[in-house]
């Protein structure tokens, strides 16, 4: 078709902005571009014009492929043969995927018993090598840390700031799909490194001029694992939603210094609240994993508070698929009826009349 444009990867879409030269050998799978799908349900509640932006459909199902195209691509640069990280699943999947993708060696530090099944099965499809401990995250990215520390390998965790380079592309593309930044962007926050990247993207269109306005930034983490709430790390961080269940992110400072700067707030959701975000919008039809629906979460909570006003442009940013992590989906969901393979019985169960 003439003038059709393929999606190239945020390293080659933004190359002006990333930190990129010719020598920098690019490792893509074609991440980004993911799209912001209008939610017709969520603006009728609230009054405002509501948007998802659905991470999910990046390669490996998560935002996480914006950081690690970056971040495995200047580790290849510099010559690393091998990368490590810590994950409740998405980096793992990611980087396994990108680390394959590179020829490279990937190492992975879990949590055992404490991540999704279907993450897992992506870190060990693509060939990394998976070590579980006896512990939670935290403990595993302070292994990890110690690792890349004392060891030829490349930590590529978000304390890795090529990751949150790649990760403020986000932002970009919501302010290049809008034509301009939103009013509200809400967002999950885990270990923190995403609202930190995505604070910056904004900032860096809204000083080059592509932007006039900068959003306020609504982060929520999990009840149960809220250590930027409560202001102290949680050593037994306890949510369903996996991917956020992070006691004491990484990017701590960095991430109340953007909710601050934007005029919002880090706040949190419950298990409840988070499950009950997840069903309305699967509905509906996108299907997001549990920790992505506490940004839906956020904004219903922030609407019933009367905090936000009617007619705003509002972002909820879906940090991955629902496919991740599809046990909780199957759980809550009626379990399918049999019938005899007969026209009427399976008209009759579809409350259909001739």
């Amino acid at each position: 078709m003439s003038g059709a444009h393929l999606w190239r990867g945020i390293l080659e879409e933004y190359a002006d902005r990333m930190p990129v030269t010719a020598d920098t050998p690019v490792v893509t799978l074609r991440e980004g571009g993911t799209p912001l799908i209008h939610s017709e349900e969520l603006s009728e509640r609230t009054g405002c014009e509501v948007h998802l932006k659905f991470d999910g459909s990046n390669p490996t199902g998560s935002f996480k492929d914006r950081g690690m195209t970056v971040a495995i691509s200047k580790a290849k640069e510099a010559g690393a043969q091998a990368v490590i990280c810590a994950s409740t699943g998405n980096t793992s999947a990611s980087a396994a995927a990108y680390a394959g993708k590179a020829g490279m060696t990937c190492g992975v530090v879990v949590p055992k018993g404490k991540i999704a099944l279907g993450k897992l099965a992506q870190a060990l499809v693509h060939g990394a090598k998976v070590i579980q401990i006896d512990g939670n995250f935290d403990e595993a990215l302070i292994l990890s840390r110690e690792l890349a520390d004392a060891y030829p390998v490349e930590l590529v965790n978000s304390v890795n700031p090529y990751r949150i380079d790649g990760q403020r592309t986000g932002a970009w593309e919501i302010c290049d799909q809008l034509g301009s930044a939103p009013d509200v962007h809400v967002m999950p926050v885990g270990n923190a490194g995403n609202i930190t990247a995505y604070w910056r993207g904004y900032q860096e269109y809204s000083a080059d001029g592509v932007t006039d306005r900068l959003p306020v930034m609504r982060g929520y983490q999990a009840a149960g694992a809220a250590p930027l709430v409560l202001g102290h790390p949680v050593e037994q961080p306890q949510t369903i939603a996996t991917a956020i269940r992070i006691g004491n992110p990484a990017s701590w400072q960095p991430a109340v210094d953007a909710a601050a700067e934007s005029g919002g707030s880090i706040r949190s959701v419950t298990d409840r609240e988070i499950i009950a975000a997840f069903r309305l919008i699967a509905r509906h039809g996108v299907f997001a994993e549990m920790a992505s629906a506490a940004s839906v979460a956020g904004l219903l909570q922030l609407h019933e508070a009367g905090e936000i006003e009617p007619g705003q442009r509002i972002v909820c940013v879906l940090t991955g698929h629902g496919l991740k992590d599809p046990e909780w989906a199957i759980s809550g969901a009626a379990e399918p009826v049999t019938i005899p393979a007969d026209r009427d019985a399976a008209a009759r169960e579809l409350g259909l009349e001739a």
